[in-house]
C-alpha cells in the first residue's frame, strides 16, 4: 500500500546485490542448488503480499527450482532497491512505476497483483454537505505527501463541476486519526484494507471511486523487476513469476488456507485475523486478484497507457532534472506479461 510508515531496517542489504545469478551445478549425481531470487516488500505484510508467502509456504517456490528471500520494508523504498539492484523483484505501484521510469530508474512492471484499483477518497459518512467531489472544493485534505495525490483529487473535483481546490495537511497514516475525530474533512484509504478495517470498527465512512470521476483505472499494487534482471536471468523470472501467480491463485480459492499461511508466516505483525481474513474477502468479491474475466498477473496494455497518458497531462511525470516531461513517452516498455507461463 501506498501510505507512508514508519520504517524499519534491512540487515543484510549489502550481501544481495548478487542474488539473480544461478547457483554452481552441484556435484555430479546430486541435484543442482536452487537458484536464489529476491523479493522486496513495500509496506508491513499484508493481504497485498499473501501469494508470496504462499508461494513459499507451499513449496511452489521450492518446485520450480528456487530459493527466495522476501525482503521486508525498509527506509528505501522496493523500487529503489529493484532499481539499484539490491533485489530482484519488488512490490510498488503504477504511479511509482511511471515516475521513477520517467526520471531514468532501470524498473519493468512484471505481474499485476491487483486487476483494479483499490484506493478511494474517504470521509465521514455524516457530512450532508458532502454528495459529490465538487463539494470537497475548499475543505481540507489529510494527505500523504505526493503529488499524485494533489492532482488526483484536482482532476476529480475538477471533472463534477468543482473549482479543485482545498487545503492540504500532511499526516502519513495519522490521517485516518484525524479523520476520525474532525481534524481533517476526507483523506484517501485502499478498500482492501483501511476500508476494510473500518467497516470492521463500525465507522460511518462513504467513498467516492476514482474512476466514477474521469481518473484512469490502474493497477494499484504490482511486482516489478529490472530489465537488468530480466535480461540477465529470464528463466529464473519466469521462475519467479510463474510460481508467485501459483500462490495468488491458491489465495483467490482457498482464503481460509492462505489467511493463516500469512498470519502463519508474520505472527508479530499481523495479529487481527478478522481483518485479515475480510480484507482477503474484498480482494476476491472485487475481483482484484483476479479478474472478472479471470485475468490473473497480466497487464492490459490499454489500461497503462491510459494511466501513463493521464499522469504526462497532469505534469506529474519529470525528467532526472526536475523538469516536466513534454513529450510523452513510449509506455510499451515499462511493463511485460512475457515472463508469464501460460494460464
Amino acid at each position: 500500500m501506498n501510505q507512508t510508515i514508519p520504517p524499519f531496517h534491512l540487515t543484510r542489504r549489502a550481501t544481495l546485490a548478487g542474488l539473480a545469478t544461478l547457483a554452481m551445478p552441484a556435484i555430479s549425481g546430486r541435484a543442482h542448488a536452487a537458484t536464489k531470487v529476491s523479493v522486496a516488500l513495500d509496506w508491513t505484510p499484508n493481504t497485498n503480499h499473501i501469494g508470496l508467502f504462499v508461494a513459499r509456504e507451499k513449496g511452489f517456490y521450492k518446485q520450480a527450482g528456487l530459493d527466495v528471500d522476501i525482503l521486508p520494508y525498509t527506509d528505501s523504498s522496493a523500487s529503489t532497491l529493484v532499481a539499484s539492484g539490491v533485489a530482484n523483484f519488488g512490490i510498488f505501484g503504477t504511479i511509482d512505476l511511471f515516475t521513477q521510469r520517467a526520471v531514468g530508474a532501470d524498473l519493468v512492471a512484471t505481474y499485476a497483483i491487483v486487476q483494479t484499483e483499490t484506493g478511494r477518497v474517504v470521509f465521514n459518512g455524516d457530512r450532508e454537505d458532502i454528495q459529490s467531489p465538487k463539494d470537497l472544493d475548499g475543505k481540507t485534505y489529510g494527505g500523504f505527501g505526493s503529488e499524485w495525490e494533489s492532482a488526483l483529487l484536482r482532476s476529480m473535483i475538477r471533472h463534477d463541476g468543482g473549482k479543485g481546490k482545498f487545503e492540504t495537511v500532511t499526516l502519513g497514516t495519522s490521517a485516518y486519526q484525524a479523520l476520525a475525530n474532525g481534524a481533517v474533512d476526507f483523506t484517501v484509504e485502499v478498500r482492501t484494507w483501511e476500508g476494510v478495517k473500518a467497516e470492521l470498527d463500525g465507522a460511518k465512512q462513504r467513498t467516492f471511486r476514482y474512476g466514477d470521476y474521469g481518473v484512469p483505472d490502474e493497477y494499484t499494487t504490482l511486482i516489478g523487476s529490472s530489465s537488468r534482471f530480466l535480461a540477465a536471468d529470464p528463466k529464473a523470472a519466469s521462475a519467479f513469476l510463474s510460481a508467485t501467480r501459483r500462490g495468488y491463485d491458491f489465495a483467490n480459492a482457498q482464503p481460509d488456507a492462505a489467511t493463516d499461511i500469512l498470519i502463519g508466516a508474520n505472527s508479530d505483525a499481523l495479529t487481527d485475523r478478522a481483518l485479515v481474513r475480510a480484507s482477503m474477502q474484498a480482494l476476491i468479491d472485487g475481483h482484484y486478484l483476479k479478474g472478472a474475466d479471470g485475468t490473473i498477473g497480466s497487464f492490459d496494455p490499454a489500461k497503462m497507457e491510459a494511466i501513463g497518458a493521464y499522469l504526462f497531462d497532469a505534469g506529474i511525470l519529470k525528467d532526472a532534472s526536475g523538469a516536466t516531461l513534454r513529450e510523452k513517452p513510449d509506455f510499451a516498455p515499462y511493463f511485460t506479461n512475457d515472463f508469464l507461463a501460460a494460464h
